[in-house]
């Protein structure tokens, strides 16, 4: 076996000073590891690693802040009725579960609605529009969207056309016809030199609670009580673990870890949690069962779970979404073994430059993580699209660095009945006859709009250890450095001259347990999904990442495979 990886090894300025007292706290490589973050001096190692909510900026900051917040508080001050609409994600059900508390702490009658992917489809739309009305059971006089609505010109129009007042909060993309004719569109997309670009709606929503507090405070309602919500909304949705995001994430992730928040008490026991939860947790556990609640029927189960007051029906909640889960898993195996078969049949790893496939036998809510699957194991951008009884296809698509989808789907729109979302992750709608022609187009843009060098899978390594260093007084300032993710990725280390001191366990779900030995000293490592790779004759060389990992009152240092090469000089 050769690794499909290049690898490259990151770079770095061994002499880096963070002052006397961080120098003597921190190891050489967690100083490397900082200095490859771009951070700087004592004073940003200091707000990096123990980041306070004091640093949080000003919200007024955001454009049309000031305009929501006081179109909401003339709703509280005349006893409007206002209804919430979002969206069926994790992000979503969060925005809604936050900004619901809040409305309620300030009296203001309110509703939310999330539309089912099946039956209302993305976003905001006519049909949504409908049957929000029609559960609210009054017409409102405000909607405010969470985490959709950027792109619904034609939607707020009929909206304001029926005397309905809209406030947007929302981080997706603007669309072609530009801005909304909102009361207030709170989304720092729109802005030029924001701050707060890499927000996701729980953010925003976050943002404008912090100024409706600002403005008029609430001695009963504490903001803080919803960081956990924020934080797994900020995982989930893979937005920069950057500035207030980083901030938010930790915070919000300490108060998971304290059970604050019933439903995802409930969750954790559900899925085992044994240790303080990581964004890593929340990436694998926690975001696929409360996202596999909008993706199978309805989300209302990952609403209900993270607004519950009660520990019996979280349990209850809990449960539903795990079942719902299993049958994703299915769902998405099933696709995944249909979609390689497609492309052993009509696709070229070396010629073809991406990866568009359709089915009128997929479920339209498994799609986006099958293409993430097959964008990773290819290295392709990729859109998988589930086509209904009449040949309309609603797609997900998943990008390589360097490749926008938002701006291929504008360059082939003419393909597409709409499209739109984030950079390396959009949805599309499509009609069954386009979709040969949608894939040229889109194969002819990646040529001509991505290198060379962008198309070749790079394994980056932050840094070359040995299995001496890899201690638990290391980890304890490694950790500093989580939450890890989108921007703030888990460090990669590399290691040579490793040799089996037996032979590969196979253990289930196709993964590997090696015993590995380097100069005398001896490490266990998983290597996740590798049952049927044919492994090179050691030694090795190997790529991997750290963890910590606890068992029966035992910690140790978990090493975790990403790649294997033979060992070179």
């Amino acid at each position: 076996m050769s690794t499909k990886f290049s690898w490259e090894l990151c770079p770095t300025d061994g002499g880096v000073d963070f002052g006397d007292d961080l120098n003597r706290q921190l190891p050489p490589l967690v100083r490397r590891l900082l200095s490859q973050r771009g951070i700087s001096g004592r004073e940003k190692a200091e707000r990096f690693l123990r980041p306070k909510l004091a640093d949080l900026g000003d919200p007024f900051a955001l454009r049309e802040m000031d305009a929501a917040v006081e179109r909401i508080f003339r709703a509280a001050d005349n006893g409007e009725y206002v209804c919430i609409y979002g969206d069926y994600d994790v992000d979503g059900v969060s925005s809604v579960t936050v900004l619901h508390a809040l409305l309620e702490a300030y009296h203001i009658r309110t509703n939310f609605f999330i539309p089912v992917r099946t039956r209302e489809g993305y976003g905001l739309s006519e049909d949504g529009i409908r049957s929000a009305i029609r559960k609210c059971g009054q017409r409102p006089s405000l909607i405010i969207t969470v985490d959709c609505g950027t792109s619904s010109v034609r939607e707020v129009n009929l909206l304001r056309e029926k005397g309905i007042d809209v406030v947007i909060l929302d981080h997706h993309e603007a669309g072609v016809h530009g801005r909304p004719p909102a009361v207030a569109v709170v989304n720092a997309k729109l802005e030029k030199n924001s701050p707060f670009t890499y927000l996701c709606s729980a953010g925003v929503v976050f943002k404008l609670a912090h100024a409706m507090l600002k403005r008029r405070r609430l001695p009963h309602f504490d903001l803080k009580h919803y960081l956990d919500v924020v934080a797994i909304a900020t995982v989930a949705d893979i937005v920069p673990l950057v500035g207030e995001n980083r901030l938010l994430t930790r915070h919000g992730l300490r108060l998971m870890a304290q059970g604050f928040n019933v439903g995802l008490r409930a969750l954790n026991q559900i899925t085992g949690l044994r240790r303080a939860p990581t964004a890593s947790f929340v990436s694998f556990r926690i975001g696929p069962r409360l996202n596999a609640a909008g993706r199978m029927d309805s989300p209302q189960d990952a609403l209900e779970l993270l607004m519950t007051r009660s520990p019996e029906r979280a349990r209850q909640l809990a449960q539903n979404l795990e079942a719902h889960n299993k049958a994703r898993q299915q769902e998405e195996e099933k696709i995944r073994q249909d979609a390689t078969r497609m492309l052993e049949e009509r696709f070229s790893p070396t010629t073809d430059h991406v990866i568009v496939l359709g089915s009128r036998d997929w479920h339209p809510g498994v799609v986006g993580i099958v293409a993430s699957l097959l964008m990773r194991r290819y290295h392709k951008p990729t859109f998988i699209i589930s086509l209904d009884e009449n040949g309309i296809g609603k797609g997900s698509g998943r990008s390589i660095p360097g490749v926008s989808l938002v701006q291929a789907i504008h360059h082939c729109s003419q393909y597409l009945v709409s499209g739109g979302g984030h950079e390396m992750a959009a949805g599309l709608v499509i009609r069954e006859e386009q979709i040969d022609a949608f894939r040229e187009a889109f194969d002819r843009f990646v040529c001509e709009h991505a290198s060379s060098e962008q198309l070749k899978p790079v394994l980056h390594i932050d840094a070359e250890v040995n299995f001496c260093e890899l201690t638990l007084d290391l980890l304890d300032s490694y950790e500093l450095l989580e939450p890890f993710g989108n921007s703030n990725p888990q460090p990669v280390f590399m290691t040579r001259n490793v040799r089996l001191t037996e032979a590969p366990r196979r253990m289930q779900g196709n993964h590997l347990r090696l015993s590995l030995s380097q100069n005398g000293c001896e490490c266990d490592a998983m290597y996740f999904n590798a049952g049927k790779l044919t492994l090179p004759d050691p030694p090795w060389d190997i790529a991997f990442t750290i963890d910590r990992n606890t068992w029966r009152g035992r910690t140790s240092l978990a090493m975790s495979i990403q790649d294997i090469r033979p060992a070179q000089c």
